[in-house]
């Protein structure tokens, strides 16, 4: 009998590993997840701190779409008497959507209307930055001001986040709110954002960006920082270049350019803040000087009538105060028109004329009420929230 061989062992299993996810990969979407999430979140709050202002920013939209294209001045006039209630829309829609993708709450949906919203939004800055437009998108209130080009860039920037996190959802499965605890959260989430915009579009904004901000100097303002520093350039025949802060001695050196090396703080930061009476004299110089309380009434088509029976008394008894408060007006209104207004609502008060724009960014409420000594604003009252007399001389 042939010799019986021994049974070959049998092969050992081969084992095929999974190709893991890239981890560098996954780290960078969670990145990008986050980021987009957090700056929708901030975008949305900070425009929510000043619903008005953020409306102002639309009605300027509206308003060149309406000239740009004549066939939907309907549309957009329409769109531009809503702009407070569009306003609380769009800044809540954005907080919303930022806590839904930090949340991962049905996400994929949500990075689609996300998409949405970019592409409107980068649709407007690169409108206004082509065509220059508007010189302001608003995209983060008065907090942070950003160029047409550089809005444009941001949302370039949010549409590449975008990308990153749609096209690599397969790292953020993991939903942190589902079911009934999502609906909850994004319930919850949805009323704050649009409490904080109608408290907010109701009284004054939390916080004050603009330069009229209680504490702030309008005569200091007024005024540049510092003297402009300039730099000048020359050249010579020979193709050699000078950058100095003076002219040579030598003239043979050709004046080419000049440069302003501290322009922001060369300029005054306030620099429209002009005041004038019936004849067209200026007066600001004495609407800065001593113990003022100002009336500001940017529109009489929009004010509220119903405030200035509270206001007509507060100024009755400031007239009788020891602090001798000086009550005046201050509209945009035509000279005539307020005339005719005044008398309807019984003001008694001297009136004065400054340009709209500025008593919109002065405070943001129509009617509303400035406290100043010496030209510093000392408080700023909502016509909701018009104060008593020992209020107004307690801040004084």
């Amino acid at each position: 009998m042939p010799a019986l061989r021994p049974a070959p062992a049998p092969a050992a299993a081969t084992t095929t590993a999974v190709a893991s996810p890239a981890p560098r990969l996954r780290q960078f979407t969670r990145l990008c997840w986050a980021l987009l999430g957090g700056v929708f979140i901030f975008s949305g709050l900070v425009k929510l701190n000043d619903p008005v202002g953020t409306a102002i920013k639309l009605e300027e939209y509206f308003e060149v779409f309406s000239g740009d294209v004549p066939a939907l001045s309907w549309l957009f006039d329409a769109l531009r008497n809503e702009s407070r209630l569009l306003s609380i829309f769009v800044s809540s829609l954005e907080v919303i959507l930022g806590v839904a993708v930090l949340l991962r709450w049905y996400l994929r949906p949500t990075l689609r209307v996300v998409l949405a919203l970019l592409t409107f939004f980068g649709f407007l800055t690169f409108y206004s930055a082509a065509f220059h437009k508007v010189t302001d998108c608003g995209c983060f209130g008065d907090f942070i001001k950003l160029t047409p080009w550089t809005s444009f860039a941001k949302d370039l920037v949010l549409l590449g986040l975008w990308a990153v996190v749609y096209f690599n959802q397969r790292f953020l499965r993991h939903a942190y709110a589902r079911n009934m605890a999502g609906l909850l959260a994004m319930t919850l989430v949805s009323a704050l954002a649009i409490g904080i915009g109608v408290r907010a579009l109701g009284h004054l904004p939390y916080v004050d960006f603009l330069p009229y901000k209680v504490g702030n100097s309008i005569p200091q303002l007024r005024k540049p920082a510092e003297a402009p520093r300039y730099q000048y350039t020359f050249t010579k025949p020979g193709g050699q270049t000078l950058t100095a802060a003076d002219f040579p001695q030598d003239t043979t050196w050709k004046y080419q350019t000049m440069t302003v090396l501290n322009p922001d703080k060369a300029k005054p930061v306030i620099t429209d803040f002009v005041v004038t009476d019936t004849e067209g004299q200026d007066v600001t110089s004495q609407i800065l000087t001593g113990n003022k309380l100002l009336l500001i009434v940017q529109n009489t088509n929009k004010t509220d009538r119903e405030r200035f029976e509270q206001l007509n008394a507060l100024f009755a008894e400031a007239a009788k105060s020891r602090k001798h408060i000086q009550v005046l007006t201050i509209t945009s209104t035509s000279a005539g028109k307020f005339d005719a207004f005044r008398h309807d609502v019984n003001l008694a008060t001297p009136y004065y004329f400054a340009d709209a724009t500025v008593l919109k960014s002065v405070i943001r409420a129509n009617p509303g009420l400035l406290v100043l000594r010496d030209g510093v604003v000392m408080a700023k009252y909502h016509y909701h929230d018009i104060p008593a007399l020992f209020q107004v001389e307690k801040a004084l």
